[in-house]
């Protein structure tokens, strides 16, 4: 095993058992975070022989987290190669994000129709805690479980079981695409931290167009860095195999 590969398997390793929850969530919480902090590269392959030795924990343990991170959507496994890191293509990337487009602009009209004064200043709570955390520089992974914060908000006040099963699909498709958007550079995470304030303002006005447009222009500017992230990483990935 390499140096860097040493390392890597002890970093792991060191991160399970410090807490009081069941050891299978604790190796979910680390692989994922290692995949969305692309330590795991898109398309790299996990095999359970290596993550059994990074993790010190059973087969079983690894075959059950590769399993929810499957129904996450950040693995998938592939005949006669096993589980492997999501990669999309930038076509797919670019499908996914329109999806987003329609759906959140959706998502946020409805919260504004629907939403009590209480969940909107549970909104606006929530989007101080995201702005902290960028701020703090506390890195993509926190940055991500700080919006999820906010969008489990907006899911509540809209008030649509329906609404919610789509977007739970599509944001389990697009944790990747998500991470490397705020990942592309620094200016990215606080350039989201603007575009989010200004959906907050016009939903505390209760301007139901304004704040779609305002979601609508945030999910046109994750998808531009996203993509061009996606690009960069697949010529990279030709490059290095050619």
């Amino acid at each position: 095993m390499s140096e860097a590969g040493s390392e890597q398997v002890t970093s792991l390793a060191a991160q399970i058992g410090r807490v009081a929850a069941p050891l299978r969530s604790q190796v979910l919480d680390v692989l994922r975070e290692a995949i969305l902090s692309f330590r795991f590269a898109p398309g790299q392959r996990l095999i359970e022989r290596e993550l059994i030795d990074m993790t010190g924990v059973s087969r079983t343990t690894i075959r059950e987290v590769l399993r929810e991170l499957a129904a996450e959507g950040l693995v998938k496994t592939i005949p006669q190669k096993g589980a492997v890191v999501v990669a999309l293509s930038p076509e797919e990337a670019e499908e996914l994000y329109e999806l987003r487009e329609v759906l959140e602009g959706h998502l946020v009209k409805k919260f504004v129709e629907r939403a009590s004064d209480a969940q909107v200043v549970a909104l606006r709570r929530a989007f101080t805690q995201l702005e902290s955390v960028v701020e703090r520089r506390e890195g993509t992974v926190a940055v991500l479980k700080a919006k999820d914060v906010l969008y489990e908000v907006l899911l509540t006040g809209a008030g649509n079981s329906a609404l919610r099963a789509s977007l739970s699909q599509l944001h389990a498709r697009v944790s990747l695409l998500r991470a490397s958007s705020l990942s592309s550079g620094p200016a990215r995470p606080p350039q989201a931290v603007a575009e989010l304030r200004v959906l907050v303002e016009a939903v505390e006005a209760r301007e139901a167009g304004a704040a779609a447009d305002a979601m609508v222009t945030h999910v046109r500017a994750a998808a531009r860095t996203g993509i061009e992230a996606i690009r960069h990483s697949s010529h990279a990935l030709v490059a290095a195999t050619s």
